[in-house]
């Protein structure tokens, strides 16, 4: 038996990831009433019915703010009792929400009583707080888009089952921040930069002519291997300690070239090494290998 708690700002994919697990054969109930979970998963999880295999609700912040705190206790103890139990959470940055909610109109949940959508959101994150903090799983969709979404929700949550540890190993621009959601981050602007060489300025780090130029340079190949060096030291140990998740960050200054090949050579090194090994570009801009 198999149960996803689903949680989430609102606006960030909560109903997209819930739409996905139950495309791929997930029972799933949303915006379940906290305090009523203990006796739904015995009804359901609980139980040997074939239907409730795999189980995922969705809980969101319209409820009380006892009962989110009993959550993540609810889910150590289901983990403790043989039930396979995690917590998936999603979240976007306050620019983006305001946007989502400004191009769909859509009103969001706790305002009512005069509240604003800024307070609205602030009063959310403190609610959500105690399941966002103890999540085996955090994304971030701001710069995700619906399909990219649910493509994540299938690599790093549904196949993930099927093979082990989930590794995400994902590029990104240090102009636009580091990704809030990334355990390790390695910083890659100190490399040679492609960008300098014309010929290459306007290709990406998955274009071979970028990756010839990047596999010359030893500064890059030293990169490489302390990085893949670090990840398969820690990765046992973080497995015995029920880390199911691993998202590795590569950043450089602009996102197009040297984080993503480093982070595109990480995820083919790991790939198929017991476990899942998937790979994200949060800032590139090139869409023609896609």
């Amino acid at each position: 038996m198999r149960l996803i708690v689903v949680s989430g700002l609102s606006g960030s994919g909560k109903s997209v990831a819930l739409d996905m697990l139950e495309d791929l054969d997930f029972y799933c109930v949303d915006n379940i009433p906290a305090g009523l979970l203990p006796g739904f998963i015995a009804y359901t999880v609980r139980t040997s019915e074939s239907t409730y295999r795999q189980t995922a609700v969705g809980v969101d912040a319209r409820n009380r703010p006892e009962d989110l705190a009993e959550v993540p206790r609810l889910v150590e103890t289901l983990g403790k009792s043989g039930i396979a139990c995690e917590t998936l959470f999603l979240r976007a940055d306050r620019e983006t929400l305001l946007k989502r909610f400004s191009e769909t109109r859509r009103r969001h949940p706790l305002t009512r009583h005069g509240v604003g959508l800024m307070e609205a959101l602030e009063q959310e994150e403190r609610l959500l707080a105690p399941l966002a903090n103890a999540a085996d799983l955090t994304i971030d969709t701001s710069r995700l888009s619906v399909h990219e979404l649910r493509e994540l929700i299938r690599g790093r949550v549904v196949d993930r089952a099927k093979s082990g540890p989930s590794l995400l190993f994902q590029s990104f621009a240090y102009r636009h921040g580091v990704p809030d959601d990334a355990d390790f981050v390695f910083d890659a602007r100190a490399l040679p930069n492609p960008y300098w060489d014309p010929a290459l300025r306007e290709l990406t780090g998955r274009d071979e002519p970028v990756a010839q130029f990047l596999d010359r340079e030893a500064e890059v190949n030293r990169f490489f291997e302390d990085v893949r060096d670090f990840v398969a030291r820690w990765l046992p140990s973080l497995v015995r300690s029920n880390r199911s998740y691993l998202t590795v960050a590569v950043g450089c200054t602009g996102g197009q070239h040297r984080s993503v090949y480093l982070a595109e050579r990480l995820a083919a090194h790991f790939r198929g090494s017991n476990g899942v090994a998937l790979v994200s570009h949060r800032d590139l801009t090139s869409r023609r290998h896609e």
